[in-house]
């Protein structure tokens, strides 16, 4: 009996409570705040980025859209660039290259969606009912990250440049 008790008095039972002590929550709390700080400062530097290739991938579908509208509804459209972040897609219903009363018009602004972003054109495409070009255009997209460059060719292929 001694022996046996002797055993238990030099190691008695210890009684743990599940959990974390505050030095290792305190060691938790510094690492993710780092890894927050450092996602964040990445995150700044890549919205431009992203804007301007939102404003690139905007405009081209528009002018790909004023293509095949030409080419399905048979009549011109026309794009036309109106300030630096403005420009209307028209449906020349009766292809005479004019905006007439009662065709079709939709307002674009590119800063709605993509706030540092300007557009610059050397001229205004429209989209033939052969899907083909009339007016030859080079439009430059623009913010802090950099410039894109959209350009439409005479067969009404609209490619951009880096």
């Amino acid at each position: 009996m001694s022996e046996r008790n002797l055993g238990m008095a030099e190691h008695p039972i210890r009684r743990t409570q599940p959990g974390f002590t505050i030095v290792e929550l305190m060691i938790v709390l510094a690492i993710g705040t780092i890894g927050i700080m450092l996602t964040q400062t990445w995150l700044t530097t890549q919205l431009p980025k992203w804007r301007l290739n939102g404003a690139v991938r905007q405009l081209v579908s528009d002018l790909q859209a004023a293509k095949m509208k030409a080419v399905v509804e048979r009549n011109r459209q026309r794009i036309i660039f109106l300030d630096t972040h403005r420009y209307m897609v028209v449906d020349d219903d009766n292809n005479n290259g004019m905006l007439d009363p009662g065709e079709k018009v939709e307002d674009r602004d590119i800063q709605r969606d993509y706030r540092d972003v300007t557009l610059a054109a050397t001229n205004n495409p429209s989209f033939l009912p052969r899907g083909t070009a009339s007016n030859l255009a080079s439009i430059s997209v623009t913010n802090t990250w950099g410039t894109r460059i959209i350009t439409v060719s005479i067969t009404g292929r609209v490619k951009v440049k880096v």
